[in-house]
């Protein structure tokens, strides 16, 4: 009777650790062993740009109307603030204004940077990914994957490899045609658009003159209207996903008009240095200079501000970057 009562134990023992190693390697899977779908997304996007082009030089129709994403035409908007100048470049039809701000002081102090940026071509403003491969938990700090592009100015993008739904067209290129939340479209007439994923689909957008997509959210800035709520909403409710509310480091972009863009980060979780925004406040912030529409990014650590070779922000108040796995950036 006690060898049986021992190998019964034995038994319950060796399956829960059995189960903890499968849970175990399961969590692993999701959230840090590499996917590598796409080994080098570069060749991968050459291939599908020569192939397109070949297809649209041998057929005589155009392209579909542009009506994926709504009206093309944004409402006129007043230009915000003029910035005052702390790093600025001006070349190939592209002028960049970066500004350091602070406001309040001790525990409420915050601090953030913002981006001016003017494009005379909307396929100025480009995406890359980390290690140039597309997949799931492959990552890079910003600056590395900015460096390894030859990117005069770069943020960090939306961390879609977090994640496996979302449409994900990047450079012209589709990579992920998974509806699932709101996500930001860019056309390839200077325009950028909140836009409903579910409505939609990534051939849909990319035949309306989708340049870039980008799904993380929320959106902070629709039409001219600050989304209601933001106190409440959720992006992800799946396992490991980091609280987006309170007071947080930000990644964000806004249009004032049609290539005209405002780019923030704002540093946080350091106190005394930045305490970071709520997603009302940086609404509000996006509204205050002008823009007509904004949509928030990846944020926490990975928020990240890359301009001439270095890093301008200064994330979680350490000067120490965390990986994501892709950029949005102007080229040198």
């Amino acid at each position: 009777m006690p060898h049986r009562t021992t190998r019964t134990r034995l038994g319950w023992m060796l399956a829960v650790v059995l189960a903890s190693s499968i849970s175990l390697y399961a969590l692993a899977d999701r959230y840090l062993i590499q996917h590598v779908e796409i080994a080098d997304a570069s060749a991968y996007a050459a291939r599908v740009t020569q192939t397109t082009a070949s297809v649209v030089a041998a057929s005589s129709a155009g392209p579909a109307a542009n009506s994926a994403v709504g009206d093309a035409s944004f409402p006129a908007s007043v230009d915000g603030p003029i910035l005052k100048d702390a790093w600025d470049a001006q070349s190939n039809g592209v002028s960049i204004a970066i500004s350091e701000v602070t406001s309040g002081s001790g525990s409420s102090k915050v601090t953030y940077f913002v981006a001016e940026v003017l494009l005379s071509n909307a396929e100025q403003l480009r995406s890359a990914f980390a290690n140039n491969s597309f997949g799931r938990n492959i990552i890079a700090n910003t600056s590395t994957i900015a460096a390894q592009n030859d990117a005069l100015f770069a943020i960090n993008g939306d961390y879609y490899g977090f994640r496996s739904d979302g449409i994900v067209i990047r450079n012209g290129v589709i990579f992920r045609d998974i509806p699932a939340r709101a996500g930001l479209a860019f056309t390839s007439d200077g325009s950028m658009q909140v836009y409903d994923e579910t409505t939609t689909s990534a051939q849909a957008l990319l035949d309306a003159g989708v340049w870039n997509t980008l799904s993380f959210g929320p959106a902070l800035i629709d039409d001219g209207v600050i989304t209601a709520n933001l106190g409440t909403v959720n992006v992800d409710t799946n396992l490991g996903n980091h609280p987006i509310q309170g007071n947080q480091p930000r990644t964000g972009i806004g249009m004032i008009s049609a290539n005209h863009f405002i780019f923030v980060v704002v540093d946080g979780r350091s106190k005394g240095y930045s305490r970071g925004l709520n997603l009302t406040e940086f609404a509000q912030l996006f509204a205050d200079m002008g823009c007509s529409e904004a949509y928030n990014l990846d944020g926490g650590g990975s928020s990240t501000m890359y301009f001439q070779g270095d890093v301008v922000n200064n994330p979680l108040g350490k000067n120490r970057e965390r990986g994501t796995s892709d950029i949005l950036y102007i080229g040198s």
